[in-house]
């Protein structure tokens, strides 16, 4: 999975926007539920970790239905099956929270997602993902748990993060970069 460190400009851009539009803007006083936030969108930049998921075949995985599927294959304990819930959760949270115009387009082709409530998809995934508790994945799990429970007000932040990414882009002169 790509990411950049903790120290680089889009890092830390994606930190302040998310940490402005969850606690400013919607009101939402949640450090680790927004720290969890901002690295996913941290993640997500680079395609290979929204479609980081490979089925058995070896071929990325690039519907949300065939990644439940995967993820039902696997083994109910082990961080493998966590770390697939992990990614349902998160990849229909990006969607629906920051493209959910890109859902609806999916939904209105024959397609295996077509009938997905990626609401609810995600919800189910954070929460099995919330199930594994061990000591290495106590606070993690916590914050699934609240991903789970508070899906739709993420997905609202996260709407909000990008009405302030796209604003930032507009306001900035041309040349000039978001993070140079």
């Amino acid at each position: 999975m790509w990411d950049q460190p903790p120290g680089h400009p889009l890092r830390r851009m994606f930190a302040g926007i998310t940490e402005h539009a969850f606690m400013a803007t919607i009101g939402v006083a949640d450090p680790p539920l927004i720290d969890y936030l901002s690295e996913l969108l941290s993640r997500f930049v680079h395609s290979d970790s929204v479609f980081g998921l490979r089925g058995e075949n070896g071929r990325r995985l690039s519907e949300l239905t065939t990644m439940v599927i995967e993820a039902e294959k696997l083994p109910p304990e082990g961080r493998t099956r966590r770390e697939y819930h992990r990614h349902i959760g998160d990849y229909a949270l990006f969607w629906s929270g920051l493209f959910p115009e890109s859902v609806n387009r999916l939904q209105a082709r024959p397609c295996k997602d077509h009938v997905v409530n990626f609401t609810a998809l995600g919800k189910r995934a954070y929460h099995i993902a919330s199930t594994f508790e061990e000591d290495k994945y106590r606070d993690e799990a916590a914050i699934f748990r609240r991903l789970s429970e508070q899906f739709e007000m993420c997905a609202y932040g996260l709407r909000e993060v990008r009405r302030e990414w796209e604003e930032l882009a507009h306001n900035t002169p041309p040349g000039t970069g978001l993070i140079g």
